[in-house]
């Protein structure tokens, strides 16, 4: 019988479209050989073409939820998306403090690309002022680093005093994206006792595509999925970098607008 690979938990909202969300997450678990559990914290209307309507879950269902899969499964690692609500947030940050989880990857979702809202003014407090302590690494894209930080951010410069920042606010480890700046370069940051936290540059080279649906999802569960199966943060953080630009290249034409990742694309590869 083989030996039950490491299992990663997406606390995220539903995307139908499937390019974000919890069922985008199960895609990349699975890309990377692990097992996806899935705790739902919204529902929304979406397509490719942005999204329509958003409806937060009770506090509750989430919270039993937690519980429940905690009860029943050994977590390797856990990716938290899409919140929705003060209320969600403030469950799942209880759900952190009372369990321990280990390998916690916070992408601090604020708004879709379209420009809607995607957690409210509450949660947006909480995951400044209490989960991004509770997570192991945090991983904004600029526009959610400079928020969260107060500070504006259009280049390598304002993303390492946006990181600084946001180590000041508690987090341990931040990687921020820097897709939605000109240049593909990702930075991680590390918080250390005695010194200046201890910063590594990850450049990338941009691909020209209309398929970038769910890209922070994507790098997000698959740095989860890295640091589960072992890899130290730098490494966790290059290979998930690397997953994505992928992705991004063998993704199809689906949907409208802006589509999907092809998140599976490495279980098409021929040997």
């Amino acid at each position: 019988m083989a030996g039950t690979p490491p299992i990663v938990l997406s606390i995220a909202g539903f995307d139908p479209s499937s390019g974000a969300g919890v069922s985008a997450d199960v895609k990349t678990i699975a890309a990377h050989g692990c097992y996806g559990l899935t705790c739902i914290t919204a529902l929304t209307v979406q397509s490719t073409m942005g999204v329509k309507r958003v409806e937060s879950l009770s506090a509750g269902i989430v919270a039993a939820t937690l519980e429940e899969l905690a009860a029943d499964s050994e977590i390797t690692a856990v990716r938290i998306g899409m919140l929705g609500s003060g209320e969600v947030a403030e469950a799942v940050a209880a759900f952190l403090s009372k369990s321990g989880q280990r390998n916690v990857v916070l992408d601090p979702i604020l708004r879709s690309t379209s420009g809607t809202d995607l957690v409210d003014a509450a949660g947006k407090a909480v995951i400044r002022d209490r989960l991004l302590r509770l997570a192991d690494v945090v991983s904004p894209n600029v526009d959610e680093a400079a928020e969260l930080a107060g500070i504006p951010v259009a280049g390598l410069g304002d993303m390492s005093a946006a990181a600084a920042r946001l180590h000041e606010l508690g987090a341990r480890a931040v990687v921020i994206t820097g897709g939605h700046l000109g240049e593909t370069t990702d930075l991680l940051s590390r918080r250390t006792v005695d010194r200046d936290p201890e910063q590594t540059l990850f450049p990338g080279k941009r691909v020209e595509s209309r398929n970038t649906h769910g890209t922070g999802c994507a790098f997000a569960t698959a740095l989860a999925c890295n640091l589960a199966l072992g890899l130290a943060l730098p490494a966790a953080v290059q290979q998930a970098k690397d997953y994505v630009a992928e992705a991004i290249v063998r993704a199809y034409p689906t949907g409208h607008e802006a589509g999907p990742l092809n998140h599976l694309w490495n279980l098409s590869r021929k040997s």
